[in-house]
């Protein structure tokens, strides 16, 4: 499915569309337009006929299947993080996407190291290939990691009311030398709502060895600061010099 991601900001999006991207992202394979009809009290023609007009509107861009590659033998899963000018970002991800084992792309919201390349190789030798090919197409290189997991789930916004509302564990990325990031969303309620980054470190919520390197918030990332107040809804990523403790995320209400 190729649409203009553009092509739906005219596009009103409204409770039930909202209810199938819900279902959509939490399960697409097993979500019948039946079962939604049935929650929406709408005939299931009507829900079809959405996702139609979610599709063709850009707004439901695919259906991704969900691939543990660390599960088979040989394989690793790389995030390059990159840095292109502005001029050329948009067709230097079009050229990474070209290269052999790259699966996906993001342009980021930043000067420095504004996109992020994942990709695949069957071994370390590949992980090299994929590497050299992406310098090659004009991106420079400024950090790799191996991904060592990945965990998605639905925007609950979208969701009814009794969907669960707890906080999203969005990305976790081990390391070399035991330090680890992970990306989570702050829960409503969490012990370090309101505080700023500065007065969590002085309360003992955020341990010396955590640091707070990005905050995105109604779909802005904000530059993290001393003074930068946390809130709930808040996308963090938190980098940690060394592994996370079972209970180390519980102050953002993060399991």
């Amino acid at each position: 499915m190729q649409s203009d991601p553009r092509s739906g900001m005219d596009h009103r999006v409204d409770e039930i569309d909202k209810r199938i991207l819900y279902h959509l992202a939490r399960d697409a394979r097993n979500t019948a337009a039946a079962e939604i009809a049935e929650e929406m009290e709408v005939t299931a023609a009507t829900i079809r006929n959405r996702i139609h007009q979610l599709e063709a509107n850009g707004i439901l861009r695919g259906y991704l299947a969900d691939i543990n590659y660390k599960s088979i033998e040989g394989h690793v899963t790389y995030q390059f993080s990159c840095t292109a000018s502005i001029p050329d970002r948009d067709r230097l991800c079009q050229a990474a996407l070209e290269v052999s084992g790259v699966v996906s792309v993001r342009e980021l919201m930043t000067g420095k190291a504004n996109i992020a390349v994942t990709a695949v190789g069957s071994n370390t030798d590949d992980i090299s290939r994929i590497a050299g090919e992406l310098s090659d197409v004009g991106l420079e290189i400024e950090d790799e990691s191996v991904i060592e997991g990945e965990y998605h789930q639905p925007y609950n916004p979208f969701g009814p009311e009794d969907a669960p509302v707890g906080p999203s564990l969005t990305d976790f990325m081990s390391l070399a030398g035991g330090a680890e990031v992970v990306e989570f969303t702050v829960s409503e309620g969490a012990e370090v709502a309101g505080f700023t980054i500065e007065q969590a470190v002085n309360e003992g919520l955020l341990a010396d060895e955590m640091l707070v390197v990005g905050i995105e918030r109604d779909g802005e990332v904000l530059t993290p600061k001393g003074e930068t107040v946390i809130r709930p809804g808040d996308v963090i990523s938190l980098f940690s010099k060394s592994s996370l403790e079972k209970d180390a995320l519980d102050v953002f209400g993060t399991q």
